[in-house]
């Protein structure tokens, strides 16, 4: 199956929605059985946003998998970038 990033930057000031929403993020995570790897991106040691890597069919399934995302939900992203993505490495 090909892969696909999920990057994704969170509103400034939005710490306090990604920690009141993130047991719902990682249940979706979990429960979705696509994804290959995940973690928050990192500012000044503090999450400002989410890159995923989705191990799925094809872009649409990939943007569905965002668009379902409690954080998306909650308001927290800035923005959001579903991109194909080709390991190489690792």
């Amino acid at each position: 199956m090909p892969l696909f990033a999920v990057i994704c930057r969170d509103k400034p000031g939005a710490l306090q929605v990604r920690l009141d929403t993130r047991d719902a993020h990682l249940a979706h995570i979990r429960d979705s059985g696509i994804v290959a790897m995940a973690g928050p991106l990192m500012e000044d040691g503090q999450m400002c946003g989410s890159l995923v890597v989705l191990d799925t069919d094809d872009l649409d399934a990939a943007q569905a998998w965002a668009a379902a995302d409690p954080y998306k939900a909650a308001g927290l992203f800035a923005s959001v970038d579903v991109i194909a993505w080709n390991k190489v490495i690792g």
